[in-house]
């Protein structure tokens, strides 16, 4: 078997898409940390420029460039950009992502049908940007960012639990074709993070991390390689093993888990 494609600074530029808050600007800097230089993208200019100035003391170098993932045509001219000046993108990271907690009644289709366009076809339009480039080379590292949400169905996340569902399949089954390619394909599964968009919840989260650490997670994964990039990995096993269980039981350890069994609007 061959070995897998690590990413390295020496190599090219590394680039993070949703780098204005959360995870993907806590990522941005801990690749900066490491020597990358990083091509950071979000929709709002001044939130990057912040990044910028953040940055500016460590090894690596942060370079904003605004975008919005679910413009495919706007993708496409966006990675043509960052190759022709500033060099080739070695690692990716396609971390764009949205929540918003939903009901079955009132049911609102519009939230979904934006939770899906963000996270799941704006990872798409980022692999329709970076695959046919690193399948010529040979040569790559993209990382689609998911959730430990995707592992099974929770209450409120009908919309984020699904799209990240449909994140972890779309990867297991790409990653039969990157591995012929040449192409170093990931996931990452994280648990509860404090983010802004955690803060939007009112259930228990349980193994909560802090944002620096969730970073530093993710970017050690990427040196490692593995496909699965999960943490906190108790919490992660946990979930894992739920979803084994039938749904006689699933529902029910859920409800209870989440305090979903008290609610009563």
């Amino acid at each position: 078997m061959a070995a897998l494609y690590r990413a390295s600074p020496a190599d090219g530029v590394a680039w993070v898409t949703g780098a204005s808050s959360g995870i993907g600007r806590g990522t941005v800097l801990e690749l900066a940390r490491r020597g990358f230089t990083v091509i950071a993208t979000a929709r709002r200019l001044p939130d990057l420029e912040t990044l910028v100035a953040e940055a500016i003391a460590l090894p690596g170098k942060v370079i904003p460039e605004t975008g919005d993932v679910t413009d495919a045509d706007g993708m496409l001219a966006l990675v043509d950009r960052i190759e022709r000046e500033r060099g080739e993108i070695v690692l990716a990271f396609l971390n764009a992502g949205i929540y918003y907690p939903l009901r079955a009644h009132p049911f609102d289709a519009a939230s979904f049908r934006k939770t899906f366009d963000v996270n799941v076809y704006g990872a798409i339009n980022g692999l329709a940007a970076l695959l046919p480039r690193m399948s010529a080379r040979k040569r790559g590292q993209i990382a689609l960012n998911a959730s430990v949400a995707g592992y099974g169905g929770l209450p409120r996340a009908g919309a984020y639990a699904g799209s990240k569902a449909a994140l972890i399949a779309m990867t297991e089954s790409l990653k039969f074709d990157t591995y012929l390619l040449g192409i170093t394909l990931q996931v990452v599964n994280p648990g509860f993070v404090e983010t802004p968009l955690t803060a939007l919840n009112d259930h228990p989260m349980p193994f909560l991390m802090k944002l620096d650490e969730a970073s530093r997670r993710i970017c050690d994964g990427f040196q490692t390689g593995g496909f699965e990039i999960t943490f906190p990995r108790r919490f992660a096993y946990i979930l894992k093993t739920i979803n084994l269980l039938p749904y006689s039981l699933y529902f029910g350890l859920i409800a209870k888990m989440t305090g979903w069994g008290d609610k009563k609007d």
